[in-house]
């Protein structure tokens, strides 16, 4: 795993904390899935580009 890799989750945590204390109700689940969704995505094409 590279540093951009560790910036990347560290900018999805933020953004998750700020959603959490600025937005209520399905507009914070959205954006909690949507980030969520990117991270997996990530995480996803970090393993891949480990393989080659």
């Amino acid at each position: 795993m590279t540093n951009r890799f560790y910036l990347a989750m560290a900018a999805y945590v933020v953004l998750a904390l700020l959603a959490a204390f600025t937005l209520e109700g399905p507009l914070q689940l959205a954006v909690w899935v949507l980030l969520g969704g990117l991270a997996i995505k990530t995480w996803l094409a970090t393993l891949r580009q480990d393989q080659d």
